[in-house]
């Protein structure tokens, strides 16, 4: 006989929350937590799809960037200065930064990756693409359009996956693979050319 697990009031059968809701939690963790103070909680992703790569939360209720407005011009800026920090303890390595244009998770966040893409999470083209291609919205662009036009224009079901399904290939040199695999052998070559 199964037995379930109490939920934190102490009740049984506690309904565990969404996957898509683990961010709340991980913003918790202090295994997680790089940084924080009266706005953010800066953590590290527990699947990175690279060598280094952070999540910047904030402590508001923002859902995506398409929930952000205007009076949160001042919050993205605190959020690339977290960024900025937090690069500069790997001066080594080369970083983006950015939002996806459908995250998978809840709570706004801001991915602070290495561009070496050296990851056994890095597993299949979505993920790829959703880096590397525009699903991928650079910092800056999304704080410029929120200043210039009070909102952020969401991509369309279509656009989103027809980049999604982009073919594969190399974000330094555009060589195509055919499979993961073959890019991740191929991505290899540049992080060894590098040493």
């Amino acid at each position: 006989m199964k037995k379930h697990a109490s939920n934190s009031e102490g009740g049984s059968k506690g309904k565990r929350p969404h996957w898509s809701m683990g961010l709340l939690n991980c913003m918790a963790d202090p295994k997680m937590k790089v940084k924080e103070d009266d706005l953010i909680v800066a953590i590290t992703d527990g699947y990175p799809k690279a060598h280094y790569h952070y999540l910047i939360l904030p402590k508001e209720d923002i859902n995506t960037i398409y929930d952000l407005k205007r009076e949160h011009e001042d919050l993205l800026t605190h959020m690339e200065n977290i960024a900025e920090d937090l690069i500069k303890n790997h001066p080594d390595h080369e970083f983006k930064f950015g939002y996806h244009a459908k995250p998978s998770m809840q709570r706004l966040h801001l991915h602070v990756i290495s561009l070496d893409f050296d990851s056994p999470y890095l597993k299949t083209k979505h993920h790829w693409n959703s880096f590397t291609t525009d699903i991928f919205c650079p910092a800056k662009e999304v704080h410029e359009e929120l200043r210039r036009n009070g909102f952020v224009k969401r991509m369309t079901v279509e656009e989103y996956q027809k980049l999604l399904n982009t073919e594969l290939k190399c974000h330094k040199c555009s060589e195509r693979s055919k499979n993961m695999p073959g890019l991740k052998r191929h991505l290899r070559s540049h992080i060894s050319s590098k040493d």
